[in-house]
């Protein structure tokens, strides 16, 4: 079984940052894909960001490319999630999520096994 954990989330004004860490434990394999979605209130799941643990450039949905940046630190079985320029429209509860034995990037949420218990974010404008 996999267990992820989210941290990092909190109360960030319009046009500032935040980081956010995803912690795999339990048994975690050498390859597969971790992604970040989001849930805003009344709102559908959403894609964010996704990157594979070997290698490769990570995807980004379009609303945060050129702001949103995804890394690994696969010693620690951690990914990141560097948000930059946020705005009011960022705010959700942010989950990561991770599918193993995979070698492509998906963004549909049934593409994923396993979820962490999600972080809330919010951006005031």
């Amino acid at each position: 079984q996999v267990q992820l954990v989210e941290s990092g989330g909190g109360l960030v004004q319009a046009g500032g940052s935040l980081r956010l860490s995803c912690a795999a434990s339990g048994r975690t394999f050498s390859t597969g894909v971790v992604g970040w979605f989001r849930q805003a209130p009344g709102k559908e799941r959403e894609f964010v960001a996704a990157i594979t643990i070997s290698g490769g450039s990570p995807s980004y949905a379009d609303s945060v490319k050129g702001r949103f940046t995804m890394s690994r630190d696969n010693a620690k079985n951690t990914v990141y999630l560097q948000m930059n320029s946020m705005k009011p429209e960022d705010t959700a509860v942010y989950y990561c999520a991770a599918r193993y034995g995979f070698s492509s990037l998906p963004q549909r949420v049934g593409s994923y096994d396993y979820w962490g218990q999600g972080t809330q974010v919010t951006v005031s404008s």
